[in-house]
């Protein structure tokens, strides 16, 4: 991320774009407690049935409309393990 990150008044909210992972190409809106964004989020995902702890970092940033919006890059090696359907040995 860049040096230049905004300043959002705190309660302002600032949309997620989520890149990789998961939930690549999902959304979701969040609320700045600080005057910024998170540089990571932690998100619960839901892999056919089973919770995982999924890691994302902030990559870039752009203002559309008066709204930040923030785009997370999935970080494979600090998320929990997402077994592929292909390797379960036919289990579901």
């Amino acid at each position: 991320m860049s040096n230049e990150t905004p300043k959002i008044p705190r309660g302002q909210e600032y949309i997620v774009i989520f890149s990789g992972g998961p939930n690549d190409g999902n959304t979701s809106k969040r609320i700045s407690t600080d005057g910024s964004w998170d540089d990571e989020i932690t998100v619960i995902t839901a892999v056919d049935g089973k919770e995982t702890m999924i890691d994302y970092n902030a990559a870039e940033w752009r203002e559309v409309g008066g709204t930040y919006h923030v785009t997370y890059v999935y970080d494979q090696a600090d998320s929990e393990p997402v077994e592929d359907p292909e390797d379960r040995g036919g289990r579901q």
